[in-house]
């Protein structure tokens, strides 16, 4: 159908999806839309199904990308994903790691190669509104800036792309969430528990309210089980995710439509 919505999410590791646009991926395919998933990486230099880090002895790549693979396609399938394409790259690890400079990593690939892979999907799929990471990547990880760079090479490309979208979290919001997660004795992820990366209030103008499947994103989440980190996410009772991740927030960092702002829909004003 040529008028049939379609919505790409562009990311670079397994559960990366589940974390920054579950909850608008599960909402707009319970409408009707048609939504494709594009994983960068495998997502290797992730924690092993025994728990074992990327700095502990017997830590195996090829082990962590199965699983991985595996979870990643969970979660998809929670999410009611039309489309999973893994690109396949080499994680690249946080920002600092050695491995960045491994040649064969996600971050060392050409960005005009790995822009070409994302634009072959956005041919294929013809999508209106597509999301994918600000150019800090969120919060500095170099494969989400690179994931950023192609995919917005890509659309620059595009004929059907209306809008881009980058997911965010206010200041004020990020600020809250970790004075309460703090004060719950939560552990978080090394990433999360830092407020130094909250957008500017102002910036965020698209709320997305997703409280109906916010149970889809959960599951999701809890579906990455070998990333222990998010163990205190996936952890939270339902009224506290629920409060926490029922709406999800993006900065629009294109549009094609002339559409005001703020707005409450990926797709208001495209129809």
């Amino acid at each position: 159908m040529p008028n049939e919505r379609c919505l790409v999410c562009v990311h670079a590791h397994p559960d990366d999806e589940a974390l920054f646009s579950g909850g608008v991926m599960a909402r707009y395919a319970a409408e009707g839309a048609r939504v494709v998933l594009i994983t960068c990486t495998d997502g290797s230099l992730g924690f092993a199904p025994d728990g074992t880090g990327v700095e502990d002895p017997g830590h195996d790549r090829a082990t962590v990308a199965a699983a991985r693979r595996d979870e990643l396609a969970a979660s998809a399938a929670l999410l009611g994903v039309s489309r999973l394409v893994q690109l396949g790259h080499q994680d690249s690890g946080m920002q600092g790691w050695p491995q960045n400079d491994l040649p064969t990593s996600f971050v060392n690939q050409p960005l005009e190669m790995v822009a070409a892979q994302v634009g072959a999907v956005l041919a294929e799929e013809r999508p209106q509104v597509v999301v994918t990471y600000d150019a800090n990547g969120f919060y500095g990880h170099p494969d989400h800036v690179h994931a950023h760079r192609a995919t917005m090479q890509a659309v620059a490309s595009s004929g059907s792309v209306r809008r881009v979208y980058f997911p965010a979290i206010p200041q004020t919001l990020l600020e809250g969430f970790l004075d309460l997660a703090r004060d719950a004795g939560l552990v978080l992820p090394e990433w999360l528990d830092a407020p130094d990366w909250g957008a500017p209030d102002g910036l965020v103008q698209t709320e997305v309210d997703c409280t109906a499947w916010v149970r889809a994103k959960h599951e999701a989440l809890a579906a990455h089980a070998t990333q222990i980190d998010n163990a205190d996410l996936v952890g939270l009772p339902d009224e506290l995710f629920d409060a926490v991740f029922g709406v999800e927030r993006f900065i629009r960092g294109l549009d094609r439509t002339g559409t005001s702002l703020p707005e409450t829909d990926l797709y208001e004003g495209i129809e």
